[in-house]
This record gives structure tokens, sequence and C-alpha cells, in this order.
């Protein structure tokens, strides 16, 4: 697989956060952290999900339960 270096900037808290879960086993690297978490918010937000969000988000408005 080609891979891709990126250059980012982030805070320090949630570069923090990152190292500790990688000290825990939770990922075996800061790379496959972030490569996990970019995937993960790319499928959340994807433009089916989105567009699914904003119709409901309309027809609550139009139609609210309240």
């Amino acid at each position: 697989m080609i891979k891709t270096t990126i250059q980012a900037e982030l805070p320090p808290e949630l570069t923090a956060r990152a190292l500790t879960f990688v000290q825990e086993g939770w990922a075996s690297d800061f790379n496959e952290l972030l490569a996990d978490a970019l995937r993960r918010f790319l499928e959340s937000h994807s433009a089916r999900v989105t567009e699914s969000m904003v119709m409901d988000d309309v027809q609550w408005g139009l139609h609210g339960d309240d």
C-alpha cells in the first residue's frame, strides 16, 4: 500500500491523549491511531450520512416532536 506523509499541527493536550492511547496499547503507534481516527471521521461524515442527518433535521424543523 502506498502511503502519504503529512505534517499536522495538533494541540498539546490532544497529542498527549493520543500518545497515552498508544502507550496503553489501544493502537500500535501514533500513525495507526491518526489513520484510524481520520478513517472513522470520514466514514461518519460521508455525503450520504450527512444528507440523511440534514433531512432528519429538516423533518424535525417542519414537524417537530415538541
